[in-house]
């Protein structure tokens, strides 16, 4: 067992991997010479070569395209988006050509990539290296959405991502890189896409959430336990698809639900997610179901007080659950 940042694990996932399939590569702006801007792929440039860590120019919609092309003739892309803020100009090549393939050629053909995505606020990013958009892909059939929350999941879920058929959007919360470690087997591991982790079980209602969030959730979870409330605690990893069974097993089992994610509340996952509750086990319910999200304004501001009142944190999540449970 090795102790180990959340940016490592994913440097680790991508070194594993392509050792294992020549037909892996990576493609991005700064990736190669300069190891990419948060160091995600520092010495792979130097151990596979020029043809297999492509610097690419700053145009998302070549990276997304090239790779959708390459995939089509049997290669593994994983390109990276330096930060999710801009992804637009590759949404064409992702929503329009990457999701639709199969789809379009009745099985025929695959898009195999993954698109490594970096996110999130709590950084002082401002608005245009901040922002979180999950929803945008999660509203996407034929993608697949992972957003992990620990670095052995990152690994894991990495590593299944690459493999996979599908073209996955695989997410990486920017304020984990080096906040989180833990150790991690130096035996290779994946982790299966679309089953959730139960974080911490409890009786009295559950939390859900993923990625930066969930640890919020689970800080919460703590000072609830001080005041007699056990909360249960699960933890997303994959937004499309989600874990269904896990959430109508926990839900049923404590009658009230939480449900937190960053981004803003209108059209997002805890929407989704609440409905999906409400739709399937309305009578199993205590309390109506509360969801703690970023504010419904353009993200994130800069100013370090601001973005803390756009922001969920601990503190917005407990007092949430207290008046669920005083329902």
């Amino acid at each position: 067992m090795k102790l180990t940042t959340y940016i490592e694990a994913i440097t680790q996932a991508l070194d594993e991997e392509m050792a294992r399939d020549e037909s892996v590569f990576l493609i991005g702006e700064d990736i190669g010479v300069y190891g990419g801007v948060f160091k995600a792929t520092k010495g792979l440039l130097d151990k596979y070569g020029q043809m297999r860590v492509i610097d690419s120019p700053i145009s998302e919609v070549f990276i997304a395209g090239g790779s959708v092309g390459a995939a089509l003739v049997g290669m593994r892309p994983v390109p990276e988006i330096q930060f999710a803020d801009f992804i637009t100009p590759a949404m064409d090549q992702i929503i329009q050509q990457a999701s639709k393939i199969r789809y379009r050629t009745g099985g025929e053909w695959s898009s195999p990539i993954t698109v490594r995505v970096c996110c999130g606020g709590d950084i002082g990013g401002g608005l245009y290296h901040s922002q979180i958009n999950e929803a945008w892909f999660v509203n996407t059939p034929g993608l697949v959405v992972i957003l992990p929350s620990t670095a052995y999941d990152a690994k894991g879920l990495l590593k299944s991502a690459i493999r996979s058929d599908d073209p996955v959007i695989f997410f990486e919360h920017k304020r984990l890189y080096r906040s989180i470690k833990e150790e991690l087997p130096e035996e290779e591991y994946t982790v299966p896409i679309g089953k959730a982790a139960i974080r911490k079980e409890g009786k009295d209602i559950t939390l859900i959430s993923y990625g930066y969030m969930m640890h919020h959730c689970l800080k919460a979870a703590e000072t609830l336990s001080e005041e007699g409330i056990d909360a249960e605690a699960i933890d997303l990893r994959t937004l499309l698809p989600y874990d269904k069974e896990t959430i109508l097993e926990s839900v049923k089992k404590t009658s009230r639900a939480v449900i937190v994610q960053e981004s803003p509340k209108t059209g997002g996952v805890a929407g989704e997610i609440s409905a999906f509750i409400t739709e399937n086990i309305f009578e199993y319910l205590d309390a109506p179901i509360t969801r703690v999200c970023g504010l419904d304004v353009p993200p994130v501001p800069f100013a370090p007080p601001m973005e803390h009142y756009f922001l969920p944190n601990p503190d917005k999540i407990a007092d949430a659950v207290r008046e669920v449970i005083a329902y």
